[in-house]
């Protein structure tokens, strides 16, 4: 039943001992997407506290460089250029690390695809609903699945998800994308359930809009109020240490309520924004260079 204290205990130990190591020093943290954005703010963060940190994405160029920075300001890491898209490259990745590493005591499934775009202009874009589970659900489920059983035979372990606040507000236009972090996000709690007793625990960070180059191609963010990634990362590197069971933003949460309270009014409510805040010219493919398919930047 330790483990309840877990929280608290690492939340007091700030605030009594503020200079204190981090309890990530001398752990491993693997960060998927770490080449840009979150993954890459993360693991710069988390190497800062004294984590060895493990960077997963597709582009070796960038995953040298960002090592390059960890290794210059002092910090410790690997890198490992992986499609997660390529469910046998996930198993290679998993004997890779565990070989050559060892076991991985965080895990943070950052890597994503977005795609914000209507039904009605999905109907011949089947394939928007099968990527983003491929990347945002399967690669996730399957890395976490491959390094749980050392996690739990060490008696350590935690997973931290990076889903969306729209699990819980459900907003129109990003039923392909939704659907996979609500995928992701039930996985991870079920799963927690049963590894609790292990010692491994899971958290899921429904974020707002983050400005990562993800969102790029949707001109409808344009101008919104957004995280920095650096902010983004800030708030993961606090969840590692805390391994609380969620992170949530306000708006997220009284969504979520209304979801369940008065769910009519949600909708009525959710049907009326879908009508005034119509597909971007990159959804419909109206923009050279900006054609609305599905960003893999947080893959990269």
């Amino acid at each position: 039943m330790g483990l309840l204290l877990v929280t608290p205990r690492a939340r007091l130990r700030r605030l009594v001992r503020p200079g204190a190591p981090s309890v990530l020093a001398g752990r491993t943290v693997l960060v998927t997407g770490a080449s840009s954005g979150i993954g890459e703010a993360t693991a710069v963060a988390a190497a800062a506290r004294g984590a060895h940190v493990v960077l997963v994405a597709r582009r070796q160029a960038e995953l040298d460089r960002v090592r390059a920075t960890i290794e210059a300001a002092g910090g410790r890491a690997s890198s490992y250029a992986v499609d997660l898209s390529d469910l046998a490259e996930i198993d290679v990745l998993v004997e890779r690390v565990l070989a050559e590493v060892g076991t991985v005591d965080h895990l943070v499934n950052n890597a994503g695809r977005s795609i914000r775009r209507s039904l009605e202009l999905s109907h011949d874009r089947f394939h928007d609903f099968e990527r983003t589970m491929a990347i945002n659900y399967f690669a996730p489920v399957r890395l976490t699945m491959g390094l749980l059983p050392t996690m739990r035979e060490q008696g350590f372990g935690h997973v931290v998800n990076i889903v969306t606040w729209g699990v819980q507000v459900k907003a129109p236009k990003f039923a392909a994308y939704i659907a996979s972090k609500t995928a992701l996000d039930s996985w991870a709690r079920i799963a927690g359930r049963e590894t609790y007793a292990d010692g491994v625990t899971f958290t899921n960070m429904r974020f707002a809009l983050v400005r990562t180059p993800m969102v790029v191609p949707t001109d409808a963010y344009d101008g919104r109020a957004s995280m920095t990634a650096e902010q983004a990362a800030a708030a993961v590197v606090r969840v590692l240490e805390d391994r609380r069971v969620t992170w949530d933003t306000a708006a997220g949460r009284i969504g979520a309520v209304v979801n369940v309270v008065a769910p009519r009014l949600s909708d009525a409510l959710m049907s009326r924004f879908h009508r005034a805040v119509p597909d971007s010219a990159a959804a419909r493919g109206a923009v050279p260079g900006r054609t609305g398919s599905p960003s893999r930047s947080e893959q990269q």
